[in-house]
């Protein structure tokens, strides 16, 4: 069209006049193609502002099953100084009356998307490279590069850099096949199955877009549960086809684990060790029978290609984390990420701000991990201090180190306890022979009762579940073999308990 050349004389950027035109000519004359572009390209896609203006006003009409046309959409153009110029309102009728075909209206839709992409792709060269020149002692180069990657992640996930509102229906849809993917199981998860049998019943699964605190004590197991987990996952990762076309894990999945206290080497022996039932330490001295040690290499190669991936670098800032998952999402795919432990994550800007505020920057960080790559975050805490000075060791959500924002901005917490670490500690005397008769037996009755709630406690763990965003809170028993750091389902005497979320 003629009217391309009055538009702009140079074209610095990437864009189609013409192609711009000819697709809302096609929407002006037929209002059904918008329901074949909607989904591909909106307002902000096109190059020239009034085109997007005219795009916004016709798809709301649209939307409201109301005519868009170029007598329905004069009155909300006529002020437009921006349409003034390329001739007033009877630019509308140009627009409609030069149109040939609406067949090709999805085409030219995706090439306006397209050019859209490639002129922030633009945008983003001129950012990092303005950056770059720039000598600025608070603008480290290795931030620069994390920057640039989140930018160009989002715009390949996305399309665009912005957010924005979503209409409701498209929500909804989302929510509904995520009940349809549970149904589909019989009643049993919306989200990834975690192994243990009784946890995925209390929580439906880790659902994706979700921060699970996984919380304790020291000595508790935190890393150990954490690590089953994961490599149960990443053990039944399947590959192929959702139920909504896409590709992906259709079972288990890829899982990415940061160990910022543990080695890998540390971290993979204990998984080792855990399913070739030979204890860490005798891994790690090498004392053991010829036949343990081939049934460890032979299960050792056996996971090779378990798509769990470690990365063991101390002291990350939540900003590289976040960019080193989302290099893995891209290069290898994610299902889950595992972060051992919260407090470990350093914070993104070096400002002292304080604690309190240090650990809010990570766990919106973490958080927001969560929602950006549409996967559940499980990140490690460690608890205060204060849990030993009560005589019910029990957690609680107020035990949370800065519990303020951990509790905020989690969806999920659970504490693992094991009250048989405390009773080991509170092991009485034994009396011996120079203790006198009528002490002994008294001594005796206390280590008698004593081994007794020892026994009644032995191998058994607790998971505490303090916070629920889609369900109720609760405590989930398990079974604990702390020679090979493993939790496991507990032997159930009653009938269905086993239930299959598989």
């Amino acid at each position: 069209m003629a009217d391309g050349a009055k538009i702009a004389a140079t074209q610095l950027q990437p864009n189609n006049i013409e192609a711009e035109q000819a697709l809302l000519g096609a929407l002006l004359l037929n209002n059904e193609v918008f329901d074949r572009i909607d989904s591909i390209v909106k307002a902000h896609h096109f190059y020239e502002p009034v085109h997007g203006r005219i795009f916004e006003i016709a798809s709301g009409r649209i939307r409201k099953n109301t005519l868009a046309s170029p007598v329905t959409l004069k009155p909300f153009l006529a002020d437009d100084e921006g349409l003034a110029e390329l001739g007033g309102t009877d630019y509308l009728a140009r627009l409609a009356g030069a149109t040939i075909s609406i067949v090709a209206a999805r085409d030219y839709a995706e090439m306006i998307r397209d050019l859209a992409l490639r002129r922030d792709l633009v945008q983003i060269g001129e950012e990092i490279m303005a950056r770059a020149a720039t000598f600025d002692t608070e603008a480290e180069p290795a931030e620069q590069i994390t920057e640039a990657e989140q930018a160009l992640y989002t715009l390949a996930e996305s399309g665009n850099r912005g957010g924005g509102f979503i209409n409701f229906s498209a929500a909804a849809t989302a929510a509904a096949d995520m009940v349809n993917a549970a149904f589909q199981r019989g009643g049993g998860m919306a989200g990834i199955s975690s192994g243990l049998h009784e946890l995925d019943y209390k929580l439906g699964g880790f659902r994706n877009s979700d921060l699970i605190i996984l919380a304790g004590r020291p000595s508790m197991g935190k890393t150990a549960l954490a690590t089953n987990i994961a490599f149960d996952i990443a053990r039944k990762y399947r590959k192929g086809t959702r139920p909504d076309g896409t590709e992906g894990a259709i079972a288990g999945g890829v899982v990415g684990f940061f160990s910022l206290e543990m080695s890998s080497e540390q971290l993979a022996t204990r998984i080792l060790a855990g399913e070739s039932k030979i204890r860490s330490d005798e891994l790690l001295k090498g004392r053991m029978p010829e036949d343990d040690f081939r049934r460890f290499l032979e299960i050792a190669r056996e996971l090779e290609k378990t798509p769990l991936y470690i990365d063991d670098t101390p002291a990350l800032p939540i900003s590289s984390l976040a960019a080193r998952a989302r290099r893995l999402k891209r290069r290898h795919g994610l299902d889950l990420l595992v972060v051992d432990y919260l407090q470990l994550v350093r914070p993104a800007s070096s400002r002292n701000d304080g604690r309190v505020q240090e650990v809010t920057e990570i766990t919106q960080g973490l958080k927001a991990i969560a929602k950006e790559l549409d996967i559940p975050v499980i990140a490690l805490a460690q608890l205060s201090r204060k849990v030993e000075d009560r005589e019910d060791k029990r957690p609680q959500l107020a035990d949370l180190r800065e519990s303020g924002s951990i509790e905020q901005d989690a969806d999920v917490v659970m504490f693992v306890f094991r009250e048989e670490y405390y009773k080991e500690r509170e092991k009485p005397t034994e009396p011996n022979d120079i203790t006198p008769s009528d002490v002994r037996i008294a001594m005796q009755e206390k280590v008698t009762k004593w081994e007794g709630e020892m026994q009644a406690l032995h191998n058994k763990a607790e998971i505490i579940i303090g916070k629920h965003r889609h369900g109720p809170i609760g405590t989930v028993d398990l079974h604990f073999e702390g020679k090979y750091t493993k939790f496991s389902d507990p032997v159930r005497e009653r009938a269905g308990y086993d239930r299959d979320f598989s």
